[in-house]
């Protein structure tokens, strides 16, 4: 329709006027009309990226222990099969201990169970250590490697730690400051290092697949504190791993020790194969097929942790690179 002003105009100026409004409108249908398909097609059914897809296990930041603990026996629970039924298949599940265990105690605790990998630390009062998380093809043989491994990445963080301590020139608050973080910062290196080196006795977690039934098992033993089982785990190098620490008896609280994998160190084994750990039915891991380490922030000294500039990356051996990587069921939270 053309407005009334323009039917009064005379035909020579009427004509391309009505031309340009129907010109107009067309191209203002088919904008209406791309948006519309658009809109449809990136509706609820669209596949998230890949930040969406990663998957949280673990005790979140905020929970209470012992809710964390309440919950996950429920979910276990709701997973056994109902009298007659038939059994459930396998799923993964993680596992926290009461205490620090070493590698010689990990067949019998987690007996039944397919091992894909292991979590450690060496706890040491008044100290946040990092988070040593060890893939598991052989049980217990990888652990004690991990450790191993573990142990030469620790050598080198104290000798980063000592260099950068001799570096600093004067004697000022700041100088003094930071060379004093540094020193305690490498003692703590070293006490880690040598407690790795004896195979201490420092697992507290583990990531496991069974079925419900042998999960249910495994959760009365003494050592073990919580089964939390993760059907909707696919692949491990899609999932964050947050088990509890045998020292957390209270409330969560982000900073208080490093997540799982997110600032943990991966010592890897080095040969990979799938996973016939010694506890019984073999899988296959999602784990990198090669041999890759983690680097998470250095142990520091309390009180002067934000005052310690990171010590340079430790290799733990030849063909072993850096790289960075990282409850819940989500990623927005359980």
């Amino acid at each position: 329709m053309m407005p009334a002003a323009a039917r009064s105009l005379p035909p020579a100026v009427a004509g391309p006027l009505r031309l340009w409004v129907l010109t107009g409108l067309t191209l203002s249908a088919v904008a209406l009309l791309v948006a519309v398909v658009t809109m449809t097609d990136r509706g609820p059914d669209r596949v998230p990226g890949p930040e969406g897809d990663v998957v949280r296990v673990g005790v979140v930041e905020g929970q209470s222990v012992s809710g964390y603990l309440r919950s996950s026996d429920h979910e276990l629970a709701a997973l056994l099969p109902a009298s007659g039924a038939p059994a459930a298949g396998e799923t993964w599940a993680l596992v926290s201990l009461v205490s620090y265990y070493g590698a010689d105690k990990l067949p019998g605790l987690l007996e039944g169970a397919a091992v894909a990998q292991v979590y450690a630390r060496v706890p040491l009062p008044n100290v946040r250590t990092q988070v040593v998380k060890i893939p598991v093809y052989r049980m217990p043989q990888d652990v004690v490697a991990g450790m191993l491994n573990a142990a030469l990445a620790r050598d080198q963080e104290q000798a980063d730690y000592r260099k950068l301590g001799g570096e600093l020139a004067g004697d000022g608050v700041d100088e003094l400051r930071l060379r004093r973080a540094y020193d305690s910062a490498a003692q703590t290196a070293a006490e880690e290092a040598a407690a790795f080196r004896a195979q201490c006795a420092c697992v507290f977690a583990a990531v496991v697949r069974a079925d419900p039934a042998v999960l249910a098992r495994i959760g009365t033993r003494a050592e073990v504190r919580v089964v939390d089982p993760a059907p909707e785990v696919r692949q491990l190098d899609r999932t964050e791993f947050r088990p509890v620490l045998p020292e957390q008896t209270t409330t969560v609280h982000e900073g208080k020790e490093p997540p799982v994998p997110s600032q943990a160190v991966t010592v890897a084994p080095a040969a990979s194969a799938p996973l016939p750990s010694s506890t019984g039915a073999g899988v296959t891991s999602a784990s990198p097929a090669d041999p890759v380490r983690e680097t998470g922030p250095a142990a520091t000294a309390p009180e002067e942790s934000a005052a310690v500039p990171p010590a340079p990356p430790a290799n733990p051996g030849p063909g072993v690179p850096s790289s960075a990587s990282g409850a819940s069921r989500s990623a927005s939270g359980r």
